[in-house]
């Protein structure tokens, strides 16, 4: 049997800086050395060291665009793991960091192709209450709705190997929000329609009136009370 090699990936993410990076790559987009040294207020050189270190240990991809090249996370199974490691690190200093990044947007943000924070909290809650997903042996199962058709979902008329829709803890909230292909496709269809909206170089997104207008109507959830509740 061979054994993983926990050492490499505890190296890459035991530095401060690295870990500020692979927080600012989790809402799946791309960004180049400069803007994640930015983000991790480091110099571009010494980003250029990190992200070298995180591409070693397999977390981190670089693509070449023009005269750019940008970084992002190696695939959805690394956005995975980091949530579910920063879902059990110490709960106050995460918390407080997030808020401190997305400022007031951190009721809801990105993480990596769905929604989280509170406002995807709240929404899970409502999907389960209305009998649209199920909790069954630890994950979810979608049921038949036509609320589903309401938020831009499409159930699939056969379950692919990959589940379509998990439980993901959230890792500030300690509560789980949905995550896989139903999950994406809220947060794309959110942002196809005007629901939502980007902020450049940030995981925070924010409610559109229209959009707070949806959410409440289609499943009596409000932003602002999911931030509070």
């Amino acid at each position: 049997m061979t054994t993983p090699r926990f050492d490499i990936l505890g190296q890459a993410i035991s530095d401060a800086s690295r870990t500020r990076m692979l927080c600012e790559l989790l809402d799946g987009r791309a960004f180049t050395n400069k803007e994640l040294a930015s983000a991790a207020g480091v110099t571009p050189q010494t980003a250029t060291a990190h992200l070298r270190i995180l591409k070693e240990a397999g977390l981190v991809l670089a693509e070449k665009s023009g005269r750019c090249v940008y970084h992002r996370l190696a695939g959805p199974e690394v956005a995975q793991a980091l949530e579910q490691l920063a879902a059990i690190a110490p709960a106050d200093s995460l918390y407080r960091a997030q808020q401190r990044k997305a400022g007031g947007l951190a009721t809801v943000r990105s993480c990596y192709d769905h929604l989280a924070g509170p406002l995807a909290v709240a929404m899970a809650k409502a999907f389960l209450s209305r009998g649209m997903l199920i909790d069954e042996n630890g994950g979810y199962r979608a049921i038949p709705s036509d609320l589903w058709h309401r938020i831009g979902v499409l159930l699939p008329d056969r379950l692919g190997r990959q589940p379509f829709v998990r439980p993901c803890l959230d890792w500030t909230e300690r509560q789980p929000h949905v995550a896989g292909p139903l999950g994406r496709q809220i947060l794309t269809h959110g942002l196809d329609v005007g629901w939502l909206q980007r902020h450049k170089h940030k995981r925070g997104l924010v409610v559109t009136a229209p959009g707070r207008v949806a959410y409440d109507q289609i499943l009596d959830v409000r932003p602002e009370v999911a931030a509070s509740a």
